[in-house]
């Protein structure tokens, strides 16, 4: 490992604290000034003066602004991120549930959205103006034209209630794993059970497959410029001089050049997919982090669930952000000196 990128991966470790403050500033301040009465949802609109006046002593919500992040910016040291006003659950054993779920269906969809992009962009590339060209742009036009809520319900609709092919919602349709790691695909192989398992991956493929189609089409598309114009390097015409096939000529000496820009957008899609994440479970009642937030924490204005989800999600999205900047500055040397 060369001098160069390890200056640029302390670079880029360094900061992250620095991102991840702006991040805790941003939501507690925003979460804060939503005009709206907490105590009536949180106390309910019979509470006595008493209940209202400790809500108000337990969240700190008669100091000002800075004083109560102060307060929870303490709490988030010791790893607490409250207990949820609604429920008086714990947010940590709240996400714990939820988040593995999110994660693996987000992770889910990025596979698709990468794998499903780079090849129908590549291939779109190969075969320039000919029939498998014409379905790749008429594949990527539709998933950049589309409602994601719509999306879904056509595919609930045909998949599941025209044609049973695939599970409609939730995670499983019958008894879970053994909890080890709470995620439900892992779970299932640890112990052994390859049915629950494949029912699991069932439950996961309509939703995964509507979260990642508008971004498998944007990275088809830009996989297809890119590779078009390494194409046409003076490089590839001189490769192709010597007698080298077509195969090396793609996958040695073009791809690597052209999937770059596509590399970039893994970190951006990432994000996206996990924002989209809300959307899609709603509209599949999948058990994550999305669904949890619509249905709870901004819906009866749980601070500390608010807090909570948007802190891991940031997270995620950063760290994988870091590995993709990492990669991206491994590949090509020249993002180094930026």
């Amino acid at each position: 490992m060369s001098s160069g990128f390890r200056n640029y991966a302390l670079k880029r470790i360094l900061q992250l604290p620095i991102i991840v403050f702006a991040l805790l500033v941003v939501t507690f301040t925003l979460s804060r000034i939503i005009p709206a009465d907490v105590l009536w949802v949180w106390a309910g609109p019979f509470a006595t003066k008493e209940s209202k006046e400790a809500i108000i002593e337990h969240y700190h919500l008669a100091e000002p602004l800075y004083v109560q992040f102060w307060y929870y910016f303490q709490d988030l040291l010791r790893f607490d991120l409250g207990n949820s006003p609604i429920t008086h659950r714990p947010i940590t054993l709240e996400l714990a549930i939820r988040f593995p779920r999110t994660i693996q269906l987000t992770f889910f969809a990025l596979f698709l959205s990468v794998i499903g992009g780079l090849t129908f962009g590549v291939v779109s590339a190969i075969y320039r103006n000919k029939l498998p060209d014409h379905f790749t742009r008429l594949f990527a036009l539709a998933g950049l034209s589309m409602p994601l809520f719509w999306f879904g319900l056509l595919l609930q609709l045909f998949f599941h209630f025209k044609y049973p092919i695939f599970p409609a919602i939730g995670v499983l349709s019958g008894e879970a794993a053994p909890i080890v790691t709470r995620f439900d695909l892992i779970d299932s192989l640890l112990a052994g059970r390859l049915d629950i398992f494949w029912d699991a991956v069932m439950h996961l493929i309509l939703p995964s497959f509507c979260l990642s189609y508008p971004y498998m089409a944007i990275i088809t598309r830009i996989t297809r410029s890119e590779m078009l114009e390494v194409l046409g390097q003076d490089y590839i015409r001189a490769a192709r001089s010597k007698g080298l096939s077509e195969r090396v000529i793609m996958f040695r000496h073009a791809l690597r050049n052209g999937i770059i820009p596509s590399l970039t957008l893994i970190g951006m899609t990432f994000g996206f997919l996990l924002g989209g994440s809300v959307l899609i479970e709603t509209v599949f009642v999948y058990p994550g982090m999305g669904y949890y937030v619509v249905t709870q924490a901004i819906k009866q204005l749980d601070y500390p669930a608010i807090m909570g989800v948007t802190l891991v999600a940031g997270l995620v999205f950063i760290l994988v952000n870091l590995a993709v900047d990492l990669l991206y500055g491994y590949i090509d040397p020249r993002i180094r000196l930026n």
